[in-house]
């Protein structure tokens, strides 16, 4: 297995739906191609922001295919994480002939893993796998945290493990991680608003619900980061800031697709259990929106 390893920025990809809640495909593939065109690093199909619990198989598969059809030799990190290990082993057999590079496997959610409940599910889950995985941490939404001791002994165990998506909010956390990480190992933020931090202190890169609006911003950040370009890098973190925070107004992916709609390339609807946005989030939104472009 070759290695891979994944920095800069990695774009969580929205699932766009028509006015009757059918997955846009024309607008999901127009999506992919300005990713692309924008300088993006690598892409994350079916994950949180994709709304990918409430997607069929077969959409799952069609959005896979296009995206790998558009990409070229783009690193394609396709989510695939259940609360079961069949689940999760059943989704990478479903997904693997269309072309992922890797599978982004979130931390069991509801369940409530413990460490050792964690490290072993991990553990079987790479033994299984004929992908690289990268861990995706997020109790907020799972209700159990990843500690740092135990990515790290993943890490080293599990060769085919290459990195973790770290959105626990928690910056002691993710500084261990990056200390302690073996060389190869990518960390990740799962924070658009931490990114600068992660990486001045030697993360490799985001992946991004912002850079589904502002792509070509975004990943000059990382580029600018990667180069330890602080100055750089600031300046352009001080301008997405409102971005960063207003992604998360309400639940993920709800703001987003509401500053698609505002750019024209999407509607901003989402599937049940979400709601569209308030109209107090559209208006923020907008507002931000206009701004950015702006202040460009």
């Amino acid at each position: 297995m070759n290695r891979l390893y994944l920095k800069g920025c990695g774009t969580a990809l929205v699932t766009p739906f028509t006015d009757d809640y059918k997955v846009d495909y024309k607008a999901y593939a127009a999506s992919v191609d300005r990713q692309v065109e924008s300088g993006v690093h690598f892409l994350v199909p079916l994950a949180t922001t994709g709304e990918t619990p409430t997607l069929s198989a077969r959409e799952k598969t069609e959005l896979l295919r296009i995206t790998r059809e558009r990409v070229g030799g783009m690193p394609l990190l396709a989510g695939c994480g259940t609360n079961s290990l069949d689940g999760t082993l059943a989704n990478m057999e479903l997904l693997e002939p269309f072309g992922p590079d890797a599978w982004l496997v979130v931390v069991p959610y509801y369940n409530k893993p413990t460490q050792e409940g964690q490290y072993r599910y991990f553990r079987a889950v790479a033994e299984r796998s004929t992908l690289p995985i990268v861990i995706y941490n997020v109790p907020g939404r799972t209700g159990a945290n990843m500690e740092a001791s135990t990515a790290i002994r993943l890490a080293e165990d599990c060769p085919n493990i290459i990195g973790i998506k770290e959105a626990s909010g928690r910056y002691d956390q993710v500084s261990e991680l990056i200390r302690r990480a073996p060389e190869g190992f990518s960390v990740l933020s799962g924070d658009d608003d931490m990114t600068l931090a992660l990486m001045a202190t030697g993360g490799q890169g985001v992946i991004s619900v912002a850079s589904n609006v502002a792509p070509a911003e975004v990943s000059a950040m990382c580029d600018a980061l990667l180069k330890d370009d602080l100055k750089t890098a600031r300046t352009l973190h001080h301008r997405l800031f409102p971005l960063f925070k207003g992604c998360f107004a309400e639940s993920n992916p709800v703001p987003v697709k509401a500053a698609m709609a505002r750019l024209g390339l999407m509607t901003g609807k989402v599937r049940l259990p979400l709601s569209e946005a308030t109209a107090s989030t559209v208006e923020l939104m907008n507002k931000i929106i206009d701004d950015l472009w702006k202040s460009a």
